[in-house]
């Protein structure tokens, strides 16, 4: 469903944004995933927590060792190795000081990313499921240029590809073809009754999988709307999040979050794809949007915090705005 808004057209042109981002909003290209390729920038992959793996790599391990790059000079202790000491140090000050550096550690970027039935929406400019796409082309092609390697798992209600880490650009065409592939698949069975049970079962088997797959040390990203989140997906997400660094990007669309504003009542039905679950709503009535405005934000803080207690850092995105724009205002903040 599309609304109206009140902005100018050169303030908000859908069809402009569109044509910019090589895409109709709503079907899936391999193009405008690879544009993504000059925008790594926009992100910082940088360790945020201890890196536990012990093969070389490009990541500086927030744990000090024996690496390459010099971290800091402290007074020497029993037990430090000799051939680390600092003589200039040393004999500046008449007491032994010894050098400490930063153990670099391979750190593979595992990206699960939820097409299931429940993304395919948007009100204004993409599919949340198009919009999570974007999100993993910018993760994989920014990991790329760090050099490393890029696997995950796509996924809907029915279907998954499950992607081992591949190194290069190989690794990240692998997984935007499997994007592309699986949104096909789910624009393909829309128009199937949805089942929220099977949905569900799917979300947390898919989690068991990248549970799985994440090794000791790896970055891990969940791109999904939560909305098939159960207690069983979030035990495979706390145990992921107990050796590896947790991701969750939240895509949402602003009419999940409050009802657009009308100056006459009107009478619409919505559906979240399961007609079982129908309801009726009053545009124009301000009493209503307030209700359901403070419903969405109750659902998304027991969400938020489902997630943070497993021990997941938040980033809000949301399918009404390129995820450039967002990027560079910021609104995609992390959340502990």
């Amino acid at each position: 469903m599309w609304f109206k808004q009140k902005k100018s057209a050169e303030q908000y042109n859908p069809q402009t944004l569109l044509d910019e981002l090589v895409s109709n909003g709503i079907e899936l290209n391999i193009d405008e995933l690879i544009r993504y390729q000059t925008k790594s920038s926009l992100i910082n992959l940088a360790a945020a927590k201890s890196s536990h793996g012990k093969m070389s790599g490009n990541y500086l391990a927030r744990s000090k060792g024996r690496g390459m790059e010099f971290d800091e000079v402290r007074h020497y202790q029993n037990g430090d190795d000799i051939r680390a000491i600092d003589w200039r140090v040393t004999a500046r000050t008449g007491k032994t000081h010894t050098k400490l550096f930063r153990e670099e550690v391979e750190r593979p970027v595992l990206i699960a990313t939820d097409l299931s039935t429940s993304m395919l929406f948007g009100s204004r400019l993409l599919f949340k499921s198009v919009q999570a796409a974007h999100v993993a082309a910018l993760v994989a092609w920014h990991a790329k240029s760090r050099g490393d390697r890029i696997g995950g798992v796509v996924f809907n209600q029915t279907n998954h590809t499950e992607l081992k880490p591949r190194s290069r650009q190989q690794g990240v065409l692998h997984y935007l073809h499997g994007l592309v592939k699986i949104h096909a698949d789910s624009l393909h069975s829309a128009d199937e009754k949805a089942d929220r049970k099977k949905a569900t079962e799917a979300f947390e088997q898919n989690c068991a999988r990248l549970r799985q797959l994440a090794k000791p040390g790896s970055l891990v990203y969940l791109i999904t709307d939560a909305f098939n989140l159960s207690d069983e997906a979030i035990r495979h997400l706390a145990n992921v999040s107990r050796h590896c660094e947790l991701v969750v990007c939240m895509i949402s669309d602003p009419l999940e979050q409050q009802l657009p504003e009308s100056e006459h009542k009107i009478s619409v039905a919505m559906t979240n794809g399961d007609e079982s679950e129908r309801q009726q709503f009053v545009l124009g009535d301000k009493a209503l949007a307030e209700k359901y405005h403070q419903q969405a934000l109750n659902l998304n803080n027991t969400i938020e915090q489902q997630l943070s207690k497993a021990g997941a850092r938040l980033l809000h995105l949301c399918a009404s705005e390129t995820l450039e724009t967002q990027l560079h205002r910021g609104v995609a903040s992390w959340i502990r």
